[in-house]
C-alpha cells in the first residue's frame, strides 16, 4: 500500500519532469495543500475526502496550469536548451516551496494535523488492514490505470508521449508542444494534488511534510527512469516494500537510510533507471 502511494505521488513528477523538462522542488508543498483543504472540508464541512477529490484536483490543475503560464514559460522561452530550463526550473520552484511553504505555516502554523476517516480494521487477503489505506489504495490503483491508458490509447496521449521523447520532432507533426507541456504540467499537479488527500486519511502532516514527499519522489522518479510511467510503479513498490520490512523488523528510524541506499545500488547497476535509457 505504500508502495502504490509513492508510485502514484511520484507520477505527476514524472510527467511534469519527463514531457515539460521542469525539475519541480516544490512538488510536495502541493500534495501538503491539498492535504489541508481534505482536513479543512472534512473537519469544517464534513466533506468526505474522497468527495473532496472532486474540488481539490481540478483547483490543482487550473492552479499549476496557471504557475506554468506566469512562472515557468518566460524561462521555457528564454532557456537554450532542455538542460538550461532544468537548471532554471529549479532555481524558480525551489523558492516557490518557500513561498507556498511560509503560506502554509502562517495559516495552520507547525502543528502536525490528521482527521478520522474509515479508521476502522478490515480483512483483506487474510491479513488486518486500515480501511481507510485500503480504500486510498484502490483508488490509487484507478488513477494509475486510468492516467495509462490515457497516456497509450488516446491521440492526446500520443502527443504528450511524443513530446516527452523529442519536442522538435513532435512540432514537425503538428503537435502544440507548449500547450502540451502546459497542460502535462497541470495534469502532474492535480496527480499529486489527489495524492495528497488520499495520505491525509491515514498519515499526519504538517506545513513542513512536502520536503519528505518531493525527496521521496524523486528518488523514485530517477530509480525507475525519467519519464518512464513503468519504472515510477515499480520503483514505488520496491521502496514501499523496503520501508515496510525494515520498520517491521529491523527499526523505523532507519526507513530513510534504506530508501537511499536502494536508490544507490540500484544507480550503480544502472545509471539511467530501471526502465530508463541511456543517452549518448
Amino acid at each position: 500500500m505504500l508502495g502504490g502511494m509513492y508510485a502514484l505521488i511520484a507520477m505527476g513528477l514524472t510527467l511534469q519532469y519527463g514531457v515539460a523538462r521542469i525539475m519541480n522542488l516544490s512538488y510536495g508543498e502541493f500534495l501538503i495543500a491539498a492535504a489541508f483543504a481534505s482536513h479543512w472540508l472534512f473537519t469544517g464541512w464534513a466533506v468526505s475526502p474522497f468527495v473532496g477529490l472532486a474540488l481539490v484536483v481540478p483547483l490543482a490543475f487550473v492552479l499549476n496550469f496557471a504557475i506554468y503560464k506566469l512562472l515557468l514559460t518566460p524561462l521555457v522561452r528564454r532557456a537554450p536548451n532542455r538542460d538550461a530550463l532544468e537548471v532554471d526550473s529549479i532555481l524558480a520552484t525551489f523558492g516557490l516551496t518557500f513561498v507556498i511553504q511560509g503560506s502554509m505555516l502562517a495559516l495552520f502554523g507547525g502543528a502536525y494535523y490528521s482527521y478520522s476517516f474509515l479508521a476502522f480494521p478490515v480483512q483483506f487477503l487474510g491479513e488486518t488492514v486500515a480501511a481507510n489505506r485500503l480504500a486510498a489504495l484502490g483508488i490509487t490503483i484507478l488513477l494509475g490505470l486510468a492516467l495509462y491508458a490515457a497516456l497509450t490509447r488516446t491521440r492526446a496521449g500520443t502527443a504528450v508521449r511524443a513530446v516527452a521523447v523529442d519536442p522538435f520532432a513532435a512540432q514537425l507533426v503538428a503537435i502544440n508542444v507548449p500547450q502540451a507541456s502546459a497542460l502535462t504540467f497541470a495534469l502532474g499537479g492535480a496527480l499529486v494534488a489527489a495524492a495528497g488527500v488520499l495520505v491525509s486519511t491515514f498519515l499526519t502532516f504538517s506545513a513542513s511534510s512536502g520536503v519528505v514527499f518531493t525527496m521521496k519522489a524523486l528518488i523514485v522518479v530517477v530509480m525507475g527512469g525519467v519519464g518512464n510511467m513503468l519504472g515510477c510503479l515499480v520503483a514505488g513498490l520496491a521502496l514501499g516494500l523496503s520501508e515496510a520490512l525494515v520498520a517491521s523488523y529491523v527499526d523505523p528510524g532507519l526507513t530513510l537510510a534504506v530508501n537511499f541506499a536502494l536508490f544507490l545500488a540500484v544507480l550503480l547497476v544502472k545509471p539511467a533507471g530501471l526502465f530508463g535509457r541511456a543517452t549518448r
